[in-house]
């Protein structure tokens, strides 16, 4: 599901590089992304980010596991 995640944000950033996604032991996606993409990430309203949510929970449901997403600027923890 990781690579699904870096996938769908490494196409929407400019930077590739700072695109920085794991997963916990939780079922929990942390996306950590440069500040300057954070809104190219999460879109107008949030549609983008609840789009990837949206498309994570669909793939998550054929593996039986319910995934959340966060989304991080880079030099948070």
């Amino acid at each position: 599901m990781v690579e699904l995640v870096k996938f769908l944000v490494s196409e929407l950033v400019e930077n590739k590089d700072g695109v920085v996604v794991t997963a916990d032991n939780d079922n929990t996606i942390n996306v950590k992304v440069d500040k300057a993409d954070m809104g190219k990430v999460i879109g107008k309203d949030g549609r983008i980010a609840k789009a990837i949510r949206t498309i994570v929970k669909a793939a998550g449901g054929k593996e039986g596991v319910k995934y959340s997403i966060v989304i991080l600027e880079a030099d948070e923890q």
